[in-house]
Parts: structure tokens; C-alpha cells; sequence
């Protein structure tokens, strides 16, 4: 066989071989399953019908926190999409994946949706839960994630301690009231899906404190007969930033697809997706269930920064740590 046969050979093998889609890996909080199963196939197809690619997406998912940290040890997302800018600062802060300047290179401070923090009871409201001083009242259990390792354990603490400083309460008496409402906690699981599978599952509490869009989740999935919200007079606004992993991006080849990906967040079709799973668009005037207008204060506001939070109250020795402890 001569050696141009030879070489058409192996061009055309070449030619028939299957081509290696482009993988991104998003690195997510703990609720954020169900929205990111019906995202990620809406995206593959817009960047099909785009571009000709195909790509697959891979999720992983658990507590915020610990999802942030894992990424910072070596965890190789291309991008990571969170309930909170501080656990995708500790990305810049502690392993120099990303530059400190990461929430201007997306609309809206890198920020397409958020979700309040809400309250979610069992069918006909039993214990009449309908504030955040219902928490602490004698007989009443509440089911919320550890501080430590969940943004959405972080978002009902904080929304716990606004709702007194937001009435004209100092931190004296904020402290004492969260104080009261972890005595009430029976268990702290390490995000927000499994506090969830504490109360409905399990049946433990007779309130879970969670996003709004986990909440309306659970109504679907398990029946309205089973549950109901309750919106407090007064809670805080979980914000979900995204952003792509500067240092595995580069590395991988993916910072083209990984900022398409993002991009998509803020899209129409996007904010569509996130107003169809309960999370409320931030960018984009689309269609939206009937969410309720609600009396909501941000960390910023508040708190300062997610750094003076983090520093106060979450940080090992801090505010959490010595009530939880006593």
C-alpha cells in the first residue's frame, strides 16, 4: 500500500470518528437541581443551533459553602453559580482563580436572579406561624441549614437578625433573638436539600426557613394539600451570582463556551427559565408567576458586605459559633 493511500485512510478514519463534545462543569448550591436540569438542555441546543457544537454540561450541587471551598481545593469547575458573592470572593481571596473585580463582568453585578427567604408550614398552619417571633415560641420547631456550611443556612440567620435591627432593634437584641431561634432548631443539616428532606421526608419541624424557590418546589412536588407559605413581614433577599473560573477555563480551553453559558443567565429566555422555577429575574422583563411583593432587605444593606457578614458572624469564633455553642 502506498503511503498516500495510507494517509487518506487515516484522514478519512479521522473524518468518521466521533467528535469529543466541549464539557463545562457548574459548580452550584444545593437547590438549584431542578432549574439547572431544564437550563442546561436549553442551553445545549441554543449553542447548537448557534455555533453547530455540541457541549455537555455536568452539574455538581450541595451546600454553598462547601461547594466553594471544594472549588478553591481543586474542584475543576469552569463555573460556579452561587446564592452569594462570598463564596465566589473566597475563589479570588484564597486561591486566585478569578480577579476580585469577577461581579462587574456580568450584567447587574453578576447577579440573574434571586429569591427571598421565606417560611414553608404544614398544611392548615397549626402552630399559626406567621412572623419570625412565631420562631422562638414555646412548641415550635424550625428546620434550617447549618450557618456554616449553607448560604441558605447564612440567609435565615441574617434574615432572622435584620428582622430586628429592621424594626429598630441594636445588635444587643438582635443577638438575643437568633440567639432563641437556633434553640429551636432541632437539627442543622449542611444545605438547603437536605433541610428540606428533614421536614417533608422526615417529617421534623413545623417550619422549614428557605428560599421562596425551594419552597414553591416542594408545593409541587409534594402536593399543595401538604403544605403552604408564609411570607414574614420582613426578609432578606438572597442574590445568585455566577461567574466563569478564570484559571480552569484558560487551562481547559472553555472560556468561549463558559461565558456563552453565563451570558445565557441573563438572556430572555434565561430569566424565562429562572421566573418558571420560582427564582425572581433580576435583568429581564419575561412572564413570572404571581410572585407575592414582599418587604426585603439585601446584605448590603444591612450588614455592610457579605465580608463584614462572613468576618461578624460565620467566621470560626464568631457571633454563630458562640451562640450555637452555649
Amino acid at each position: 500500500m502506498s503511503s498516500f493511500i495510507r494517509h487518506l485512510l487515516v484522514w478519512a478514519a479521522l473524518l468518521q470518528a466521533p467528535v469529543q463534545a466541549a464539557e463545562l462543569l457548574n459548580v452550584s448550591y444545593d437547590v438549584t437541581r431542578e432549574f439547572y436540569k431544564e437550563f442546561n438542555p436549553a442551553f445545549v441546543q441554543y449553542w447548537k443551533e448557534k455555533t453547530g457544537e455540541s457541549v455537555t454540561i455536568n452539574q455538581s450541587h450541595g451546600g454553598s459553602t462547601k461547594q466553594a471551598r471544594a472549588v478553591v481545593d481543586g474542584l475543576p469547575a469552569d463555573v460556579i453559580t452561587m446564592n452569594r458573592s462570598a463564596d465566589i470572593d473566597i475563589l479570588a481571596q484564597k486561591a486566585k482563580l478569578i480577579p476580585a473585580n469577577w461581579q462587574s463582568r456580568l450584567p447587574n453585578n453578576s447577579v440573574p436572579s434571586a429569591s427571598p427567604t421565606v417560611f414553608l408550614v404544614r398544611k392548615g398552619n397549626p402552630k399559626q406561624i406567621k412572623d419570625w417571633d412565631d420562631l422562638i415560641r414555646p412548641g415550635v420547631a424550625a428546620v434550617i441549614p447549618n450557618p456554616k456550611t449553607s448560604g441558605n443556612g447564612k440567609y435565615s440567620y441574617l434574615g432572622a437578625w435584620g428582622y430586628i435591627t429592621q424594626k429598630g432593634g441594636d445588635a444587643s437584641k438582635a443577638r438575643q433573638f437568633v440567639t432563641q431561634v437556633f434553640k429551636h432548631v432541632p437539627v442543622l443539616d449542611t444545605g438547603g436539600r437536605g433541610a428540606t428532606t428533614t421536614f417533608a421526608q422526615r417529617e421534623i419541624g413545623d417550619v422549614l426557613v428557605t428560599f421562596e424557590n425551594e419552597a414553591y418546589l416542594l408545593q409541587k412536588e409534594l402536593g399543595e394539600d401538604k403544605f403552604e407559605l408564609v411570607y414574614p413581614s420582613v426578609t432578606v433577599l438572597a442574590e445568585n451570582p455566577v461567574a466563569l473560573v478564570d484559571k480552569v477555563v484558560d487551562r481547559k480551553g472553555t472560556r468561549k463556551l463558559a461565558q456563552a453559558y453565563l451570558e445565557y443567565h441573563f438572556s430572555p429566555a434565561g430569566q424565562a427559565l429562572a421566573a418558571k422555577h420560582y427564582l425572581r429575574p433580576q435583568v429581564a422583563e419575561v412572564a413570572q408567576p404571581s410572585f407575592k411583593k414582599l418587604n426585603t432587605f439585601t446584605v448590603k444593606q444591612v450588614f455592610g458586605s457579605w465580608n463584614e457578614a462572613e468576618n461578624t458572624h460565620f467566621s470560626d469564633g464568631g457571633i454563630f459559633d458562640q451562640i450555637y455553642q452555649k
